[in-house]
This record gives structure tokens, C-alpha cells and sequence, in this order.
């Protein structure tokens, strides 16, 4: 199945300034969900944003925080999205079937979120690329535990591409020019 962009909304978990410091090689992982989101904004995909707990982690880093709505921010206290009751609604829209999930971290939130998600019918890709961990072997061990569960693992330009889904447009040739070229 290919992500379509009409039926897809991008969940950015968690990019928090307490918590950044912290995640193994955050500065490249922020750069590449920086460009995925800036890509989902230019395909006018809906972008959401999660924060745990924001009292004690902070809020969003403002990098990230800048190329987000002011709707789109959603706090949280349970690990996962889909278990607290102001982000469920929300992310359960029928008219967005599709999710796809960056951020922090890998074998926590967002791999809690993404098997809750999956359980709900939802189809769910994760950016390999845009998810991290302070340990980067727990995020291998999440990605290989979300793949065992049918979750589909995906890079940022497979995403773009997907959504992209033809050359020979306006919009492909801005992306391409301004983000893979």
C-alpha cells in the first residue's frame, strides 16, 4: 500500500527541549524531521504534534515548533498518544486512515503510539530516518519489534515521494528543487 497523501496526516512525537539533549544524534534526527515536516506543510498533509508531559520535559524545541500550527500541539501524560483521551479523539478521524510517525522516543511513545495505532485499524509508517532513542539500541529493538507487529517502516523520501506520488507537477518540481535535489 502506498501513502496517500489525501488520507495521511504526519504525528511528530514528542521533540521536547529537556528530552533532545538526551537522544542519540539529535541534531541530525531534528534536521530530518525538520525537512519532513516541512515537506508534509508544502503537500498540505495535516502535521499534529504530541508533547509528554511539557511541565517536566518542556515544550516543543523551537525548530520544530516553528513550522507547526497552533492547533496542532496535543499534551499528553500517557505514553502513548492513542491512550490519553485528548489525543485519541483526535487522531481517530476517519477521513485520515493513514499515520505517519517521527519522533522520540523510538521504543517508547512513538513505538507505544504506533502498535496502539495499528490495533485501532489504522495504517501506520514509520520514518526510520525521524525516529530516535537515547540509546540507539533500543531504537533498533523497536524497529524490529513494530516490523514483527506489521508496521510498516519507511524513509522520509519514500514518504515524500508517496505522497508526491507523480513527476512532471508544480509541486513535484518545487519538492524536488527545494528538498531532494
Amino acid at each position: 500500500m502506498l501513502i496517500d497523501r489525501k488520507l495521511s496526516r504526519l504525528l511528530v512525537v514528542d521533540l521536547q527541549e529537556k528530552l533532545m539533549p538526551s537522544i542519540h544524534d539529535g541534531e541530525n534526527l531534528l534536521n530530518n524531521c525538520r525537512w519532513m515536516i516541512q515537506v508534509a506543510n508544502t503537500m498540505d498533509v495535516p502535521v499534529l504534534a504530541s508533547e509528554q508531559y511539557p511541565k517536566g520535559l518542556g515544550p516543543t524545541v523551537e525548530p520544530i515548533r516553528a513550522l507547526l500550527k497552533d492547533h496542532a500541539l496535543m499534551e499528553k501524560h500517557y505514553f502513548s498518544c492513542l491512550a490519553d483521551d485528548g489525543c485519541r479523539s483526535t487522531l481517530l478521524d476517519k477521513h485520515y486512515p493513514q499515520v505517519v510517525i517521527i519522533g522520540t522516543e523510538a521504543h517508547v511513545c512513538v513505538m507505544q503510539t504506533a502498535l496502539e495505532m495499528k490495533e485501532a485499524g489504522l495504517n501506520v509508517f514509520i520514518v526510520e530516518d525521524c525516529i530516535g532513542s537515547r540509546d540507539p539500541n533500543n531504537k533498533q529493538l523497536a524497529i524490529e519489534r513494530m516490523r514483527q507487529a506489521g508496521i510498516i517502516l519507511v524513509s522520509r523520501e519514500m514518504v515524500a515521494f508517496e505522497w508526491l506520488r507523480r513527476a512532471k507537477t508544480h509541486v513535484f518540481r518545487y519538492v524536488n528543487r527545494t528538498f531532494i535535489a
